[in-house]
């Protein structure tokens, strides 16, 4: 099985690598950490669409992606989800 891990900078400046649940373009849930240890966060896109944030207990997280970037890298990994369901 293959993780899909992106990487977001925090607060102070550090850039961790977190691991994608689940990725559309209104929204990625993402979780921080392994083991008995890990926090979910859902990361929703800033107003003008040039970001995602989310806040992991009491702290900002920024995925510095376009809300399009992420759609295309959605389009670009399974271009199945596009297709039309036959009739």
């Amino acid at each position: 099985m293959h993780d899909e891990k992106i990487k977001v900078r925090t607060e102070s400046g550090q850039t961790i690598e977190v691991v994608v649940l689940n990725k559309r373009a209104e929204w990625i849930d993402v979780v921080l950490g392994e083991g008995i240890h890990n926090v979910k966060c859902q990361l929703i896109p800033t107003r003008n669409g040039m970001a995602y944030v989310g806040k992991v207990m009491g702290r900002e997280i920024v995925y510095e992606r376009s809300r399009e970037q992420v759609q295309a890298d959605i389009d670009r990994l399974n271009p199945a989800l596009r297709k039309p369901r036959p009739r």
